[in-house]
């Protein structure tokens, strides 16, 4: 019977046009900020430079230079009047001209931050060798001992490693499953709703249980919410993945998609019980938002805490307590999973704390969805639907 109703709603929200369409928009959103993605880092990272005769002897220097600091050029000889024509023209993005101190640069309009301390290092290199020789000193000697001078590092507490590209998938996570897990159950809640206030819910009542109809109905949504999630996460790694916006391994890609999927089937499970509970109180669709606004917020305060802390400190002490608790977990443990800050028997703790409450929630909403779902008119309170026989 269970399987009955679920198939039910199942075929009635895929035929749904809103349904199709939400579906298409949210896909095809993922694959217009894939593109700009894309687009936005379509330039080169690196940097033209180049020198003319006049400063020819700096070349060495401004290669060696940047390769220590980590700033990506490449270098070109010309002569002045067609390197000055090449800047113009955005083909260089700068242009050395002199050797001598001070180091002389042409750019079209500004200095790129990284090629400037790159130059003025290259510049107090210039005066420092200069420096040497008057003092009958070798600058070969100077600089490679200069060079051989490092710093030993010993870390008390090895850093975690992350990325830029796991931030974004975290972030990308937590939007999803909260927008799944909301809008999935506010269909519950209005469904109930709707069944109640047309009275085809007494129809219904009559050859099922009450507990098997709250229950078909949160499987039947449960699916096709599932294949919306699925359809959409997939979406998105695939679109990642193919215009290279998403460079991550696609095993972590994967693992990610997994997790959001379970994560998904646990909290629109413990929430849509709680949502259809309490949407059983009322009988019209204009008292479902405030009715539905205790549980709602359970949802909201989870994802603002999780997108506001989780970006800037993935390792904060205060959400990894909070992704332990049920209410929070489904909105907040697919973001630190997606981040690779959890510890295995931090998942296996918050997995195993929603496994056991769902049950004592199937319990609750079922004890009060049997006492209020056929109660019409004004609103039932809660301590009456919950004590009612």
């Amino acid at each position: 019977m269970i399987w009955l109703i679920a198939g039910r709603e199942i075929g009635t929200r895929l035929r749904s046009k809103a349904f199709r369409v939400a579906t298409v928009v949210s896909v095809l959103i993922l694959v217009a900020l894939g593109l700009i993605a894309k687009l936005a880092d379509n330039g080169p990272s690196y940097q033209d430079v180049g020198i003319t005769p006049g400063a020819a002897a700096l070349s060495g220097a401004v290669t060696s230079t940047a390769a220590s600091i980590n700033v990506d050029i490449r270098t070109h000889d010309v002569d002045e009047a067609t390197g000055r024509a090449q800047v113009r023209d955005g083909k260089l993005d700068a242009l050395l001209i002199s050797d001598t101190s001070p180091v002389q640069v042409v750019v079209k309009t500004e200095l790129d931050g990284g090629l400037e301390s790159v130059l003025q290092l290259v510049a107090q290199r210039t005066v420092l060798d200069q420096q040497v020789k008057d003092l009958g000193g070798d600058p070969a000697k100077v600089a490679a001992s200069v060079s051989a001078a490092t710093v030993t590092v010993t870390a008390l507490t090895p850093p975690k490693k992350s990325n830029s590209q796991q931030l974004i998938l975290g972030i990308l996570t937590s939007i999803l499953i909260y927008m799944a897990l909301l809008l999935n159950g506010q269909a519950v809640a209005q469904g109930v709703v709707e069944e109640k206030t047309s009275r085809v819910v007494e129809i219904i009542l009559a050859t099922v249980r009450p507990w098997q109809l709250m229950v078909g109905k949160v499987l039947g949504l449960g699916v096709v919410g599932l294949i919306q999630v699925a359809v959409i996460a997939l979406s998105g790694v695939a679109v990642g993945l193919a215009t290279g916006s998403l460079d991550l391994h696609i095993s972590a890609a994967l693992s990610t998609v997994i997790w959001l999927v379970v994560w998904f089937l646990l909290g629109y499970t413990a929430y849509s019980l709680a949502f259809a509970g309490v949407a059983s109180l009322v009988s019209r669709q204009e008292e479902v938002a405030a009715v539905v606004t205790p549980v709602m917020m359970l949802l909201i305060v989870g994802y603002v805490i999780g997108i506001s802390i989780l970006p800037a400190n993935p390792d904060s002490g205060f959400v990894a307590v909070l992704s332990l608790i049920p209410v929070f977990a489904p909105t907040l443990m697919p973001v630190r999973l997606a981040l690779g800050v959890v510890p295995a028997w931090q998942a296996a703790v918050s997995l195993a704390g929603i496994i056991v409450v769902i049950p004592l929630l199937l319990w609750i909403a079922s004890r009060i969805y049997s006492n209020a779902v056929l109660r019409s008119g004004a609103r039932v309170r809660l301590r009456d639907a919950w004590r009612a026989a």
